[in-house]
């Protein structure tokens, strides 16, 4: 199916130019982008002047978390896990992260999210979920409901899946992985030269623990066990010092920093700023719903800036441009997604389109600016992914009913949160 999206504005995020132009989409990838393009489409939008830009990819997830949403508030995050989190997942019963993800989809939908990195448990239940529903999601493959051995089966294995679903091998955190299971997985890594993700340096009392066992920060433990030989990503990365940076760069490891989950839980502000200037790539993330309370990048995005401005005490820390990449071009490197990462000829097409219009996005000085400063998910027209527009003027265009969609999640919060 070819659709021919006109009379747009476009940021390819391949530079800050913002082109007049059309651009064709045929079956799921981009064709072609120019100011004007004359073939006949199956289906013709008129933009209206509106801007067209690469999805926004949420390089950190729990998708099936939504059932977390104002559940527990205002605990530290070791009370918030270990109290109320790992009991309700305890409780998990056949397809309910297939029904619960498909809810947190919705929001990502609205959001203008067209990918997410989800870590969570019953990959084959994320996995058909996405496919039926049409999200793009990388799972990190994490021994807690499998072994090492399952593990590596199952990323060996996941390179005959579709288009829409990838893996990546990893683990939940260093403090909750033996030393066993870490030279495990160590070894799968290096087995097949393949990158490794987890949380890491969350919390300060996470940093303290490690450094008063070990007399090393959770960054250098892990450095112990090859983990980083590989490269791959870290989730948060809130309390790291100059040596866990310089173990970082060294390994070409990256942060997906999670601003609100860490502001939540009072864990702190990450070093952005440092981080940056060091070359150390830096992708956003939301984490799940029961720690943030929202999926919305564009919140992630204001803070990722403000907070930096905060932390250094200098309101040009950042560059909004630079923040708007860290959203979209690299949180799809830092998931591998490097076929969907900006708008470029022969590219998925996994595009949004933002309302220029609104009254928030006006007067128009500098579109980027108030992409990260003024616009909020109200602003996402369309959502498309692999060339599949599911989200349009505020409607969902899905397989699925949806009211089908929010009674199964409904079915399954009420007997996961029934308190005995």
């Amino acid at each position: 199916m070819k659709i021919l999206l006109k009379n747009a504005k476009i940021l390819t995020l391949r530079s800050q130019n913002i082109l007049d132009g059309e651009i064709l989409v045929d079956g799921n990838k981009i064709a072609q982008i120019a100011q004007k393009i004359n073939v006949k489409a199956d289906r013709v939008i008129d933009c209206e002047g509106n801007l067209l830009m690469p999805g926004f990819k949420n390089a950190h997830a729990h998708s099936a978390m939504v059932f977390a949403r104002g559940l527990v508030e205002d605990v530290s995050l070791d009370t918030w896990l270990k109290k109320y989190m790992f009991p309700i997942e305890a409780k998990f019963q056949k397809n309910d992260i297939y029904h619960l993800s498909k809810l947190a989809y919705l929001e990502y939908l609205e959001s203008g999210i067209t990918a997410n990195f989800d870590m969570y448990f019953f990959i084959n239940e994320i996995k058909k979920a996405s496919e039926e529903f049409g999200m793009r999601t990388s799972i990190v493959l994490i021994p807690m409901k499998s072994s090492v051995e399952r593990i590596a089966k199952q990323y060996r294995d996941s390179h005959k899946d579709n288009n829409l679903v990838k893996m990546e091998l990893g683990f939940h955190a260093d403090y909750t992985m033996s030393d066993d299971e870490l030279k495990a997985v160590s070894k799968v890594s290096h087995q097949f030269k393949a990158p490794l993700y987890m949380h890491c340096s969350e919390s300060k009392k996470e940093v303290e623990d490690r450094k008063k066992t070990y007399k090393l920060t959770p960054v250098e433990y892990l450095n112990k066990f090859g983990i980083f030989d590989y490269g791959g990503g870290i989730f948060h990365g809130v309390h790291l010092s100059k040596n866990d940076m310089k173990i970082l760069k060294q390994h070409n490891v990256a942060i997906c920093t999670c601003p609100i989950s860490n502001l939540k839980l009072a864990n702190g502000i990450a070093p952005i700023k440092e981080l940056t200037q060091k070359d150390i790539m830096v992708a956003v993330g939301t984490d799940g719903a029961g720690s943030n309370n929202s999926l919305d990048m564009f919140k992630e995005m204001q803070l990722v800036i403000l907070l930096s401005k905060y932390r250094e005490n200098n309101p040009a820390s950042l560059k909004t441009f630079d923040v708007l990449k860290m959203a979209t071009v690299n949180s799809a490197h830092f998931m591998n997604l490097n076929n969907c990462d900006v708008l470029a000829k022969g590219k998925l097409a996994d595009i949004i389109m933002i309302d220029l219009h609104a009254p928030n996005m006006r007067p128009s000085h500098s579109v980027i600016n108030n992409l990260v400063y003024s616009a909020s998910k109200s602003n996402v027209m369309m959502t498309m992914i692999d060339g599949k527009i599911l989200y349009y003027k505020h409607k969902f265009y899905l397989s699925e009913d949806i009211k089908k969609i929010y009674q199964n999640a409904e079915k399954v919060i009420k007997r996961l949160t029934k308190k005995n």
